[in-house]
């Protein structure tokens, strides 16, 4: 039997590195994003006695901007290892990196008071910070939704499986398939974590969390249940 449809609908650029890190895997993926990423204006608060920068994805420093070089001085807890390089590229220094969401990394430093500012897009999750830190919020940038076409549907409608990265990707999947009539009792979900795979509604064939909340955890599972599919 040959290999279902495996499809990434993320932005870009994670789009292409998802579909990298599969073929290294020895996995094809196709990539079909249905998601824009653009900066939006922002500006930096007039007081940056801040003790850390907390950054949930690469793409708050990619849409940035010029302003970033007045945070340069301020070190970054980043939510993974990608976000981190493109941090740590863009001239930041890393203070800490998580594995299992922003959430789980501000709880980790609840021993001792730190004073975050906190980039990142307009959709985001929100967090309960221990009563020793304080977080003030900027948006970066946001994610516009993209429509499905006729070749979408091909893809993925008959016994496809969907990699959803995120809680906004997942509601906006569920939403395009049914505007366009899709049978979602033949379509597989790979989430990324369990609210990106609540999020992403009832209906479909399965639906299967990542053991990690990363894109290679993510990718693995992809994996695997292609080959229960081809058994």
């Amino acid at each position: 039997m040959m290999q279902p449809s495996i499809v990434a609908i993320r932005p870009e650029p994670g789009l292409s590195q998802t579909i990298e890190r599969a073929r290294e895997a020895g996995l094809t993926v196709a990539g079909y994003p249905l998601f824009e990423v653009k900066p939006v204006n922002w500006s930096v608060p007039d007081d940056l006695a801040f003790d850390a920068l907390l950054i949930g994805s690469a793409n708050a420093i990619r849409h940035g901007g010029t302003q970033l070089a007045l945070l340069l001085d301020i070190p970054v807890y980043a939510v993974g290892e990608t976000t981190a390089r493109t941090a740590r590229n863009a001239g930041f220094d890393i203070a800490g990196v998580g594995s299992g969401g922003l959430q789980s990394l501000v709880d980790s430093l609840s021993h001792k008071a730190i004073k975050f500012l906190r980039l990142s897009g307009r959709d985001h999750v929100e967090l309960t910070p221990p009563r020793s830190h304080s977080i003030v919020d900027r948006v970066l940038y946001e994610s516009c939704t993209l429509s499905a076409s006729d070749a979408f549907r091909a893809m993925v409608g008959e016994g496809g499986i969907v990699m959803l990265h995120s809680a906004v990707a997942a509601e906006h999947f569920n939403n395009e398939c049914n505007r366009m009539a899709m049978n979602k009792a033949d379509i597989r979900i790979a989430a990324f974590g369990p609210r990106v795979a609540e999020a992403a509604g009832d209906g479909w064939a399965g639906v299967a969390v990542a053991e990690q909340p990363n894109d290679v955890a993510l990718l693995a599972l992809a994996k695997n249940m292609c080959q229960n599919l081809q058994k």
